[in-house]
């Protein structure tokens, strides 16, 4: 026989074995490993965790916020600082930076403009009709996310308003009952998971952090933005400062709360039969002069043409 075919033989030979004998002990390792996460928790790497989140997270969201981004950069920057404010009196939604907002008012602009005059043009009579329909359409596009964030910064408002009375009086409580400020502010966030909540959230956050107290309030006031917020922190800033008893202003303040409570009740409540005017004439009224004195039209023109 020739020595180097049986030679190479035996290299194939070993090369399978050495094979087999890796793929056995990949797979006993493996089996080893699963084994034991049956009974430990094994530490996920950071691609698997990324993994692990859906599609829209992990490509479609960035990829819009980055799309966004760019076009922000086309977009007017005269009233950067203002726009800042306001998405912070709006409570940062969607995490929406300033430029992502300005990126969303020219999408919608170039998006909803275009629909509009594309459908204009085909379907109107005379130019001038469609040219008036598609400027409608450009600035109602460059309009919307104004009214949203708008909206956003006064249903925000009210909720936090809603709020106040309630949280400063189990902020009173808690402080009567031998608790300190801080832990009285943790007390509440673990009560709700409101907008005032989590604003109280932050407050701490921002004091674990190494801000002062007083630091912390004013933050919360300018990103509130609510009258009753202001105050509130005003008077715990001054309590602090003085060395006054902070379960008597606490006290103060609930009380004052609950009579804006009510007066804002009141005042609702007064401006409800001018709200209901308007309804009632050109709505209710209508149709009860249809019920009422429908039947009789046909006599009354009968007898007239009689």
């Amino acid at each position: 026989m020739n020595p180097m075919l049986l030679l190479f033989g035996v290299l194939i030979l070993g090369g399978i074995g050495l094979m087999v004998f890796v793929l056995m002990g990949s797979r006993r390792s493996d089996a080893i490993e699963a084994r034991l996460n049956q009974f430990t928790e094994r530490a996920m790497t950071l691609e698997e965790m990324e993994l692990e989140q859906p599609f829209s997270q992990r490509v479609i969201l960035p990829a819009t916020r980055g799309l966004l981004t760019t076009l922000g950069k086309y977009g007017p920057k005269q009233s950067m600082d203002r726009l800042k404010l306001n998405l912070q009196l709006a409570g940062n939604p969607g995490n929406i930076t300033p430029a992502m907002f300005i990126g969303l008012r020219v999408a919608l602009t170039l998006i909803l403009g275009l629909i509009i005059t594309v459908v204009a043009f085909n379907t109107m009579e005379t130019t001038l009709q469609a040219m008036l329909y598609s400027i409608i359409g450009f600035v109602l596009g460059y309009m919307l996310p104004v009214i949203w964030l708008g909206r956003k910064i006064t249903d925000r408002k009210k909720a936090i308003q809603k709020a106040m009375p309630d949280a400063l009086d189990l902020l009173c409580i808690s402080v009567e009952a031998g608790l300190a400020f801080d832990l009285a502010l943790q007390r509440v966030t673990q009560k709700w998971d409101d907008e005032l909540s989590r604003e109280f959230k932050r407050v701490l956050s921002d004091i674990r952090l190494g801000r002062t107290r007083r630091e912390a309030l004013k933050d919360l006031a300018e990103r509130t933005g609510v009258e009753d917020v202001q105050t509130f922190t005003s008077a715990i800033i001054q309590a602090d400062q003085l060395g006054v008893s902070m379960s008597k202003i606490l006290r103060i303040q609930a009380d004052q709360m609950r009579v804006k409570r009510r007066q804002r009740a009141e005042a609702l409540a007064q401006q409800a039969p001018i709200k209901m005017l308007f309804p009632m004439v050109f709505l209710i009224f209508p149709a009860l002069f249809v019920v009422i004195l429908g039947p009789a039209v046909p006599r009354l023109l009968q007898s007239f043409g009689g």
